[in-house]
């Protein structure tokens, strides 16, 4: 392929097979006459793209690292005509960017270890204030980004930032007002007043990227969580994010709104004060004006003065935090992470533990002499129990969290072993009889897999899920056709995506495990049952959710297929039934079938804390929407407060008050009916919760 410079008129030679990446619009390739350049070439040139190119290199922005000898911004040097006589302007000329990362590899912490474990809170707040500075040079050529995404900035080690993608930016011709357009978006960058709409017919303006702007600072300060993530706490479906950037529903606003932080997000006094103060201004205040969005000259400000403002931690000299904070919250947040430090120190980088979490301290099992520990794990389907609703516990206030509530306190209780006989008689109280209980002698058991299986087990037991899979490898290794290695080993996998970075990506791997066991054994049910929950919760990450809510159903059938006595497999199904058919002409048909799968559950077993609370649930929807009343919300509510009850039994209290928490949201929601009905000692089946807690 032969082209031409413009400027200089000198013709190049540019080899097909050197391209270095391409898109729906253009190819990127080599230059071999000059290696600090690459060349980008559209698959179909229009007159429009050529004007815009032009009115691009006419007018360039100012490079705010210049005195760096760095390319903040990857503009176009020069433009490409063909050699024929037409000289149709095909493509440009761009500055080769080399040894930088995207964005998300940084604010990723998982990324960050892997890629650059020593780029701590102060390189983050430098990349921030780069990318404010870069924004800001466009903005005073009168350029806008208009897609605003962390896909189009890359980032060095340094902290160093470029942007790129720039023949996307909206440009205006000065002299006659044209405007060439960016027809694209991301929603979650896009601010409420663009939501919805078409981005070919609009003009964007600053402080239209100015949200987006926020948004990626907020991501880079905190650990990659989106301002507007959260645990919903409404009924029915969590909306998508554009909806509730639409709505104004800012996580951390000071006015309430229906989200709380999700359960591994940093806290928000993290961040410097200053900032705090100008993330409410920009998603809360600039909601309903977005003229008063701060500028970003106003955020390259506020950054130096927070990074001026960074102490190191006496601890880790890689943990930076704000002076305004009597604590270290990196060491706070490795602790809440399993060990997981987001910025390791020198030793654990030079040694390659950064890679692994730290294992937590296992308890020891003090055995006396000629006898055998007591391993209290529960098998699978009671295990599953654990594993789903441990997590997610989300009480939204007509469902109970489209996953359940957990039993934590139960299956985290950590038992030394010092008499046989007493172990057995904490067995009998704490486990209901219909629970199995497996128990490993090593002097009798002299296979090798079979040990590693079972110290998984315990490490499960004890939420060291790291060390969980650990074990299942050995034991896969050592005996590759044991179904149930298989399944635990996925079980544990699935456990450690909820603390990842990136969990859909550990949800695929566990489902590999699933369909090895399945392969060695169709007939495992708990192989059906707990890829269907994966499947559930992959449905979060999914563009076609509705897909992967087919895909769990058609598991928790096979599952009970093969295993019909399994409440806790209808108890799955009701709930993705119920998921699949939110929102649609059939929600009302979907509780009702999810009503018989959570009353199967129960009539198998009448102990089923969780099936009582999704009973709850249900038959609170359908007095809503079907307007029955005074029955079903009893019903409901008694429901409920069974569950609670249950919790109470078993030592789980703080499920036990969220489902107390729970009542009194469905108080505030029928109010004044409701209220006289709690006052009605006739109720059936429920004594007066004056320890409910109403909000």
């Amino acid at each position: 392929m032969r082209l031409k410079r413009q400027l200089d008129t000198q013709i190049i030679t540019i080899d097909p097979t050197s391209s270095l990446g391409h898109g729906g619009e253009a190819k990127v390739y080599r230059v071999p006459q000059d290696e600090t350049l690459v060349a980008k070439v559209y698959h179909k040139p229009t007159e429009a793209r050529a004007n815009k190119l032009m009115l691009m290199l006419a007018n360039p922005p100012d490079n705010p690292a210049a005195s760096k000898d760095h390319i903040s911004i990857a503009w176009p040097v020069d433009v490409l005509r063909t050699t024929d006589e037409k000289q149709k302007v095909v493509g440009f000329l761009m500055t080769r960017v080399k040894e930088m990362h995207s964005l998300l590899d940084f604010y990723n912490p998982k990324t960050r270890r892997q890629k650059s474990p020593f780029f701590n809170y102060l390189y983050l707040h430098r990349t921030a204030r780069n990318l404010a500075a870069a924004f800001g040079a466009l903005h005073a050529r009168g350029y806008c980004i208009g897609d605003v995404n962390e896909s189009n900035i890359l980032v060095s080690n340094t902290a160093l930032i470029t942007l790129v993608d720039t023949d996307s930016f909206q440009v205006t011709n000065e002299r006659n007002g044209e405007i060439y357009r960016c027809a694209v978006g991301k929603p979650e960058f896009t601010p409420p007043e663009l939501q919805g709409q078409s981005f070919a017919q609009l003009d964007r303006h600053p402080e239209h990227d100015l949200f987006g702007l926020a948004v990626l600072i907020f991501q880079l300060l905190m650990e990659g969580t989106h301002p507007f993530a959260g645990v919903y706490q409404g009924s029915g479906d969590a909306p998508p994010y554009e909806t509730r950037i639409a709505e104004g529903h800012f996580v951390y606003s000071r006015r309430r709104v229906p989200y709380l932080p999700t359960p591994i997000a940093p806290k928000f006094e993290l961040l410097h004060p200053a900032l705090q103060l100008l993330f409410i201004r920009c998603f809360e205040e600039g909601h309903h004006n977005p003229q008063l969005r701060p500028t970003a000259q106003t955020w390259q400000s506020a950054l130096s003065v927070a990074e001026r403002d960074l102490i190191t931690c006496k601890v880790n000299i890689h943990h930076l935090h704000g002076k305004h904070l009597s604590y270290c919250p990196w060491c706070e947040r490795t602790l809440r992470l399993n060990g997981r430090d987001p910025f390791p120190s020198t030793q654990t980088v030079q040694k390659g533990q950064h890679l692994q979490p730290v294992k937590r301290p296992k308890p020891t099992l003090v055995l006396p002499k000629n006898q055998v520990a007591a391993s209290f794990y529960r098998q699978a389907p009671t295990a599953t129990i654990s594993r789903q609703y441990r997590h997610k516990q989300r009480f939204s206030t007509a469902m109970l969290g489209a996953v359940g509530v957990g039993a934590s306190g139960l299956f985290g209780l950590m038992l030394i072993v010092k008499d046989f006989k007493l172990s057995s008689k904490i067995s009998s109280t704490l486990f209901p009889a219909h629970e199995e209980v497996t128990t490993y002698n090593p002097t009798i058991d002299s296979n090798q897999a079979s040990k590693y299986l079972y110290q998984g087990r315990i490490s499960s037991k004890y939420e060291d899920y790291d060390g969980a899979v650990e074990n299942f490898d050995r034991a896969v290794n050592l005996n590759p056709n044991d179904p149930q290695a298989y399944v635990e080993r996925g079980n544990a996998l699935y456990e450690n995506a909820q603390n990842s970075g990136n969990p859909d990506e550990e949800y695929k791997i566990a489902i590999k495990d699933f369909n090895s066991a399945l392969k060695l054994n169709p007939n495992e049910a708990e192989a059906y049952l707990s890829r269907g929950i994966v499947r559930y919760e992959m449905a979060e990450y999914s563009p076609n959710a509705k897909n992967e809510y087919k895909a769990a159903i058609a598991d928790f059938n096979l599952a009970i297929n093969k295993n019909p006595n399994n409440a806790i497999s209808y108890v799955k199904r009701g709930i993705t039934q119920r998921k699949l058919a939110q929102n649609s002409s059939d929600s009302n048909q979907g509780d009702q079938k999810a009503l018989k799968d959570f009353e199967f559950a129960l009539q198998l077993d009448p102990q089923l804390a969780e099936a009582h609370i999704e009973k709850g649930n249900v038959l609170y929807e359908l007095a809503k929407s079907t307007g029955k009343g005074e029955v079903n919300y009893w019903q409901a509510i008694a429901s409920i407060q069974t569950a609670a009850n249950l919790f109470l039994a078993r030592g789980d209290f703080p499920q036990r008050q969220a489902a107390l928490d729970h009542l009194g949201n469905i108080c505030l929601e029928i109010e004044s009916g409701c209220k006289a009905l709690l006052n009605n000692s006739q109720a059936p089946g429920f004594a007066k919760p004056q320890q409910a807690k109403t909000k």
